[in-house]
């Protein structure tokens, strides 16, 4: 935890202690941004007025934003104070701020993040004339990095509330960057990747070069999508049909895959090795998790001639 994170932990708990509903307040979520920390309270029961007072004279004394949630992920929402700065991180190297909200999907450790993104483009090696797409693209972490080199960006994703965080992200950035820094056209997608098709990549049309960041589950149906449009070009026994429009479609050179599950990455890699005529040409991790025995694994992936 940052030091002044870890210096919250006694008072905390003493708050914590103090609150009427102290029984029912099943979790306390946190968020630390570049120029705010923000504590989630997942409360089954209203505060009180003698609660909120509390609270307000903690986040003063501690510089600390409290958001509540009494019910589901859509009901966060900002306690006190209510003019605290946005939560926020930068990608210097590329000259990025993204903004995110408290319950979020961000990298836990923001510093080996910035490793990490310059690190895989530095593997993807985006050209100017080239089309890029982003799996798994969360609220930009890749996609908007990619912008500053590719000519062209499709950030696929999942769920709705990161896809907006994303749009929200690349129109900011795009605002406050001069003519001559602009980034490439970029768009964004919600689907569920864990249902992708051989018909689903043919309708996103050619890309030069994937980066692929899925959550522990991994790429399975991605993976696979792209080794039946392989093995059907083949002729394989037992291979579906070719979907419409495939004939010209072309798969991409190569593909970037980071992933937080070593296991779930090699079981894709035996798919795009062994199905999708690719091979694996570099690899190796980043220790995003100190003092856990959970790494950041990389891939690189190249289509064999």
């Amino acid at each position: 935890l940052p030091p002044h994170v870890s210096a919250l932990l006694i008072p905390l708990r003493e708050l914590v202690g103090a609150l009427s509903i102290a029984e029912r307040m099943p979790q306390i979520e946190l968020a630390v941004g570049e120029h705010c920390s923000a504590l989630v309270l997942r409360i089954l029961e209203p505060l009180t007025a003698a609660d909120e007072k509390l609270l307000r004279a903690f986040a003063d004394h501690h510089r600390v934003v409290f958001y509540l949630q009494p019910k589901g992920p859509d009901s966060v929402h900002r306690l006190y104070p209510p003019d605290a700065p946005r939560l926020s991180y930068t990608l210097p190297e590329f000259s990025l701020e993204l903004d995110f909200r408290p319950t979020d999907f961000t990298q836990v450790n923001p510093h080996i993040n910035r490793v990490l993104v310059t690190r895989a483009l530095r593997l993807l090696d985006a050209g100017k004339t080239e089309r890029v797409i982003d799996w798994f693209c969360g609220l930009g972490n890749f996609t908007l990095p990619i912008a500053t080199q590719a000519r062209e960006v499709l950030g696929i994703e999942g769920s709705e509330a990161l896809v907006a965080r994303s749009r929200e992200n690349y129109e900011k950035n795009q605002a406050q960057r001069p003519v001559q820094q602009a980034l490439a056209a970029t768009s964004f997608v919600a689907r569920n990747l864990f249902e992708m098709t051989p018909e689903m990549l043919v309708a996103d049309g050619v890309a030069d070069k994937w980066l692929v960041d899925p959550p522990r589950e991994g790429a399975f149906a991605l993976s696979k999508a792209l080794a039946d449009l392989h093995q059907a070009r083949l002729g394989a026994e037992g291979a579906p049909p070719l979907p419409a429009g495939a004939a010209h479609w072309v798969p991409p050179q190569r593909i970037v895959y980071v992933s937080c599950n070593p296991a779930t990455l090699a079981r894709d890699a035996g798919l795009l090795v062994h199905l999708a005529g690719y091979r694996c040409v570099a690899a190796g991790v980043v220790n995003m998790f100190p003092h856990t025995a959970h790494v950041e694994s990389m891939a690189v992936f190249e289509r064999c001639a």
